[in-house]
């Protein structure tokens, strides 16, 4: 009887072993990922049964008992990560379940760039085919919300770019933005010179974003915002283009005409209205909104376009009129109000 018993275990035992050997050799063989890769993409409320059951209506995989049954017993069905994961050729089941435990999914990037309107960033959005558009547009209760106290959210989004994951929403990455913006203007207005004109700031913001749309060059920004930071505390107007273009929305055809710069209905019309506008006009990056908070300590309170993307600064009336006459009545066919391509 126990040498019956003996031999009883000692089989049980031999195949036992066998059968872990097996099991261990089909866990450790690759599954029948496709060359290039596979995509799985993994919703929300996705248990590891739902999985299974896609990578096995795809092909991929044959043996989702296994897989399953890990799944119960390390507790792995009930932290399922949502997202899209990409799966390499030759992935193994030990593999995926690393890649699911791990949460490693795809990364996407957006990047909104520096001196863009929000209505444009929304379009930026919009137009990235792996976030989720749930935003109506600027005036989006949500985004009003988001931004309280102030009555307009542009310009309070800071320009960069940002990662997300398949499943994120056009509002998820405003949000980011917002507190971006809220933590580098904090820093930035702690950091200011003295002196400023400035109650707020959300005014020195609004100013920041006046030099980013009026100068993509870098050593000009400073400059630029000495020019409005002197006019401002010289009740001078700011007598700047890009405002006023911002005032006219989508009723711009491109050409600012003089009846444009007359038109006292326009609160962004800094020809007619003193001090800033109601609010910023562009998204400012982190350089612009240092230079409104560190202004050029120079003379000048006047500019104008030379036409190869810089800026002639004058410290006068007559010499800013001569230098008007000189780059702007009489352009070459090269002109151009912008840097030029780097």
């Amino acid at each position: 009887m126990l040498k019956r018993l003996l031999l009883f275990l000692l089989v049980s035992a031999a195949v036992a072993a066998l059968a872990a050997n097996v099991l261990q050799q089909r866990w450790q063989q690759p599954m029948a990922v496709p060359a290039g890769g596979y995509l799985l993409d993994v919703g929300a409320g996705a248990t590891l049964r739902s999985v299974v059951a896609q990578l096995e209506a795809d092909g991929v995989y044959g043996d989702g008992w296994m897989l399953r049954l890990y799944g119960r017993w390390t507790g792995l069905d009930q932290q399922i990560k949502r997202g899209e994961y990409r799966i390499p050729t030759g992935t193994t089941a030990a593999g995926l379940l690393g890649l699911l435990q791990q949460g490693r999914v795809i990364n996407y990037r957006v990047t909104l760039p520096e001196g863009i309107t929000l209505s444009r960033a929304l379009g930026i959005l919009a137009a990235t085919g792996e976030l989720k558009q749930v935003l109506s547009g600027p005036d989006d209760p949500r985004l009003l919300e988001l931004v309280a106290p102030h009555a307009r959210p542009e310009g309070l989004f800071f320009p960069d770019s940002y990662q997300f994951e398949r499943g994120a929403t056009d509002y998820d990455i405003l949000e980011r933005a917002h507190a971006v913006m809220a933590r580098i203007l904090d820093e930035e207005w702690q950091a200011r010179e003295d002196g400023l004109p400035y109650a707020s700031p959300y005014e020195a913001l609004v100013m920041a974003s006046i030099v980013e749309r009026e100068t993509g060059l870098q050593h000009e920004r400073d400059e630029i915002a000495g020019v409005f930071v002197r006019r401002l505390k010289l009740n001078m107007r700011l007598q700047t283009d890009p405002t006023v273009i911002y005032g006219l929305g989508d009723s711009f055809d491109g050409n600012l005409r003089r009846k444009h710069l007359q038109d006292d209905s326009n609160p962004y019309n800094t020809y007619r209205h003193r001090g800033l506008p109601p609010s910023p006009i562009a998204l400012p990056g982190r350089d612009a909104i240092h230079a409104a908070l560190h202004p050029d300590q120079g003379s000048s309170l006047y500019f104008v376009a030379r036409g190869d993307g810089g800026h002639y600064f004058s410290d006068t009336l007559a010499e800013h009129q001569r230098a008007v006459r000189k780059y702007q009545l009489q352009r070459r066919e090269d002109y151009r109000s912008s840097p030029p391509p780097e």
